[in-house]
């Protein structure tokens, strides 16, 4: 099957969480030589479809399809199929949750430069691999957690409940809401498995790409997998609740705007993996501040883990800084510009279908993450890539640096006056997470 690249420009912003960019008519793109298969389109930026078949229903593109032809290099010629279909075509989620409102691309990236991931692969194996831990070596759940074959295990879990009786309600929401967040890793994998030139194409590729995506899932399965045990040994939470979301969530997917485009996959990534780390960071703090220091070293070690995963993340996009300065300033910003959405903003309970703001403004009001920490991390990677000091760049490049190095301020300046603008007094929100007791938002 032919390549097409395609550019995405969506409109949007780019403050946290509670920020959405808009969306609008579908102009539909498919990358195929007839007419014969047209279930595997993709979207233009200002659409909202991603195939021209949902909810196993086709949709009648008769009067809306027509031929385009272009150029594929190399002699060959793709016929891009182009549609307009309205956002009410997109079909209903069978699951009951929400799902991706925003235009969906698909495969942005150019055949040549695939060639260029495939030439890392020995750059991988010597850089990246060699940040995973050998599981021998890894922390495990069941080491803080208690051990159910011991004769001491129930005076072991009654110590555990003595201690997280002293955190409090919205506390509990923020570590609800990342421990949920970790456990939707099914679909964070299935992402990286999109990207162009980097998926693991068999499931057991012995690739470079391939193995860091599998040992790196591995490693993040414990952080959802020992949060999940220690909130249910508390017996301060509504594990069922908390269960139907996790499914919800799975259920729903995600698409991040990466345009199955690693260059954009590893920029959101680099974001992601900072974002992690400073939220499970802080609620490590808070838990130590709340007197439960087990919990603090938990939320510590998968904050570590996080940062690791981000120092690697951010040494794949340094690389391509070194080897195509350009292109990876154009992602970088065209990722900025499409806002980088939070993994688990689908969330939903079955109930709420303002979950995942409610969840935002409770992170955003404790201080475990924060429309601030967004600004703080766009500072943070324009310095660790060293975007304002590149030189020799395109005229296109040279606004994206300027676009991007402009960001920071621009958006603690948005905060600024997001919070001005906050009505005074108590606004409050129930979770099911907790019973359904109620917590303040604002």
């Amino acid at each position: 099957m032919a390549s097409l690249s395609m550019s995405a420009h969506v409109a949007g912003g780019f403050v946290p969480t509670m920020f959405t960019a808009p969306s609008s008519a579908a102009s539909t793109h498919c990358g195929t030589l007839s007419n014969a298969n047209l279930s595997s389109c993709s979207t233009s930026s200002s659409g909202s479809l991603a195939s021209s078949t949902m909810s196993g229903t086709k949709l009648p593109l008769t009067g809306l399809v027509r031929p385009v032809g272009k150029p594929a290099g190399r002699g060959r010629e793709v016929i891009v199929m182009t549609a307009t279909i309205s956002q009410k075509s997109r079909g209903a989620d069978l699951n009951g949750g929400t799902k991706e409102k925003h235009s969906m691309v698909t495969h942005s990236l150019a055949p040549e430069k695939i060639e260029v991931f495939k030439s890392l692969e020995g750059w991988a194996e010597s850089t990246l691999l060699p940040l995973l831990k050998p599981v021998e070596k890894c922390w495990q759940p069941q080491d803080y957690l208690p051990e159910p074959s011991s004769e001491g295990f129930l005076d072991e879990v009654k110590e555990l409940r003595e201690r997280s009786a002293g955190l409090p309600d919205d506390y509990l929401v923020c570590l609800v809401g990342d421990m949920i967040t970790e456990e939707a890793l099914p679909t964070y994998q299935t992402m990286l498995n999109t990207l162009d030139g980097t998926r693991d194409e068999t499931g057991a590729s012995p690739s470079p790409w391939g193995v860091w995506t599998r040992a790196w899932t591995a490693e993040e399965n414990r952080h959802g997998d020992v949060l999940n045990k220690y909130l249910y040994l508390t017996g301060r939470v509504d594990m069922r609740q908390i269960e139907k979301t996790i499914q919800y969530l799975i259920g729903s997917g995600m698409d991040p705007k990466t345009e199955n485009n690693p260059y954009l996959g590893f920029v959101y990534t680099s974001f992601q993996e900072r974002a992690t780390f400073i939220s499970h960071g802080n609620t490590a703090r808070h838990a130590k501040q709340f007197g439960d220091a087990k919990l603090a070293t938990i939320c510590g070690l998968v904050a570590a883990d996080e940062r690791r995963h981000e120092n690697a993340y951010t040494k794949i996009v340094e690389k391509l800084f070194e080897i195509d300065p350009d292109g990876t300033m154009l992602a970088f910003a065209d990722m900025m510009r499409k806002k980088v959405s939070m993994p688990a903003h689908l969330m939903y309970d079955g109930q709420n279908e303002h979950l995942f703001d409610n969840f935002s403004l409770v992170a955003q009001r404790t201080g475990v993450y924060t429309a601030r920490d967004y600004a703080d991390i766009m500072e943070h990677l324009v310095n660790r890539w060293n975007v304002a000091s590149m030189q020799g760049l395109s005229s296109k490049a040279q606004t994206a640096q300027e676009y991007v190095c402009s960001l920071p301020p621009r958006i603690r300046k948005l905060e600024e006056r997001a919070q001005a603008k906050v009505k005074k007094g108590p606004k409050t929100g129930s979770f099911s997470w907790i019973f359904n007791r109620e917590v303040a938002l604002l």
